[in-house]
């Protein structure tokens, strides 16, 4: 049995080289390993807004379903004053979170790296080394996001002015928005 270093079962479980935690990723990671320009503010901006516009009208439809499922009347939901309608729009509203959520963690960990909006201006999301990102790390930049609101989305705006144009949200999951 070795009692060296690094042969034993209390390794750390990660490698001390290239550790790095997340907001100092950015000054120690290598370069993205594809030749892309990193995507600013207003490509980034706009690419949400085509997003916006497209979750909106799927939300609609969802809440719809939902409510002639439920055998709640279609009309706005804020014209009623039920105990019952006030709880279904909460669960609504939990369903707009889940709806986004999956929307943005789906796509930018899938194949086309990118959600409608992203694909539709040539933008995809990476790892620091240009590589596609997983499920896992999808979810923790949209839930990071909210950093990025609460600061008064002063943590969106650093995307451009930050070197790799990097949100608080990218470099919190340690991601690029790249143009392809």
């Amino acid at each position: 049995m070795s009692s060296s270093f690094g042969s034993g079962p209390t390794d750390p479980p990660f490698p001390s080289a290239g550790f790095a935690p997340p907001l100092l990723a950015e000054a120690v990671a290598p370069a993205p390993a594809r030749h892309a320009e990193y995507a600013g503010f207003w490509k980034r901006f706009l690419a949400y807004v085509l997003d916006f516009f497209l979750l909106v009208p799927v939300g609609f439809v969802v809440n719809g379903v939902m409510r002639m499922a439920a055998g709640i009347s279609v009309t706005p939901i804020w014209s009623a004053s039920s105990e019952a309608t006030a709880i279904y729009k909460l669960v609504e509203n939990l369903v707009g979170v889940v709806v986004g959520w999956v929307y943005f963690a789906v796509l930018e960990s899938s194949s086309r790296q990118a959600t409608l909006g992203k694909m539709a201006l040539g933008l995809v999301v990476t790892d620091l080394t240009g590589q596609r990102i997983g499920f896992g790390r999808a979810t923790g930049r949209y839930w990071a996001k909210l950093l990025s609101a609460i600061t008064l989305l002063i943590g969106f705006l650093m995307a451009g002015f930050t070197r790799r144009k990097q949100a608080l949200h990218d470099m919190v999951a340690s991601t690029l928005v790249l143009k392809v």
